[in-house]
């Protein structure tokens, strides 16, 4: 890990001042991502903003929606009261990653923006072009048993890694930001990016800009909802393939069906256009077949994880046939049934 300054920022607008001012310069929350990577070498920023001392970590409910500080820790989040009744896709998402001792001590904000755990990407000695662009992709002929299947391409198959941002993202989230240029909003489908041939840029943030809440609006899904993860082993282990699906059944029909897919994608994958097919249809496996199907269309394996292109439709219809009964997945006993 090489040398580098620190600045304890005593608000949001110098924070972001001090982010736009030195393209070396990086956030620090948590620091249960960055710091890993700075001991790897992967990133060595020139200066540490630390922002743990800002008024950033409410969790509340305004005019129905839900309303979290982007320093709130994923712990908080997942286990608060109003999350839990109001919000359950979101907490059962949020228990499912990481272990105990690194949700108290991530944040939310820094949870979306995590990095990803390729392999190449981890390994300075190898080429990455999110790492360092132009060098190639190590994966694309690799190693890439956990990586994307959706919306690659031939400069990254990279997976974004977070548990937590594929709920927000079938929640229909917004994220508020605050830089140089003042605040403004982003939907969370919009929040990240797939690869194309800049996959070094993980996410549509300015420079300078920094996260400072996530907006979650009042839903319906509170018992038709699960978040299905499937994974290597049952705890501390990230997805192959996770669904987050919330229904809105109009008695054995679809009123409404939102999913997002994660492990599969270099960001949470989700398509409004699919949901909107299946809406009217019958409840049924048949349904959540054909809604798999579209969901995935155009997946595309590298050798390795040839297998995820069974999986994660197979996925999708179990999460469905979970939400549909009203039977989410326990992130406690995690065998699925």
């Amino acid at each position: 890990m090489k040398r580098f300054s620190y600045l304890k920022a005593r608000g949001v607008a110098e924070a972001a001042q001090a982010l736009a001012a030195d393209p070396q310069a990086q956030i620090i929350a948590g620091g249960t991502n960055i710091v890993d990577l700075m001991k790897y070498d992967v990133t060595c920023p020139d200066t540490i903003i630390d922002i743990n001392g800002l008024d950033l970590g409410d969790i509340a409910v305004v005019e129905g929606s839900l309303r979290l500080g982007a320093l709130a820790t994923n712990a908080d989040t997942a286990y608060h009261e109003a999350v839990q009744s109001g919000w359950p896709l979101l907490s059962s998402a949020i228990l499912a990653g990481a272990s105990p001792q690194l949700r108290n001590a991530a944040t939310n904000g820094g949870n979306m923006l995590q990095r990803t755990r390729c392999y190449y990407f981890y390994d300075p000695s190898t080429p990455c072009n999110k790492r360092r662009p132009g060098s190639g992709c190590g994966a694309l002929t690799g190693v890439n048993r956990i990586h994307a299947i959706l919306g690659t391409s031939e400069s990254c198959i990279a997976v974004h890694p977070s548990d937590m941002a594929v709920s927000l993202a079938a929640l229909d989230a917004v994220v508020s930001v605050e830089g140089p240029d003042g605040q403004r909003d982003i939907a969370f489908e919009d929040f990240h990016r797939l690869p194309g041939d800049h996959p070094e840029a993980d996410n549509t943030l300015k420079r300078g800009e920094i996260v400072t809440a996530i907006t979650v609006p009042a839903n319906q899904f509170g018992q038709n909802h699960t978040y299905l993860k499937l994974r290597d082993r049952l705890s501390y282990a990230f997805a192959l393939v996770s669904v987050a699906a919330a229904l809105k059944l109009d008695g054995d029909r679809i009123g409404t069906v939102q999913v997002a897919l994660g492990g599969v994608a270099h960001k949470p994958w989700r398509r409004k256009d699919v949901e909107a097919q299946f809406v009217g249809q019958p409840a049924n496996r048949e349904t959540f077949v054909a809604f798999a199907s579209a969901l995935t269309e155009g997946a595309k394996g590298y050798g390795q994880n040839d297998f995820k292109l069974d999986l994660a439709p197979r996925a999708i219809v179990r999460a469905l046939e979970q939400a549909a009964a009203g039977t989410p997945q326990s992130q406690i006993h995690k065998v699925v049934a």
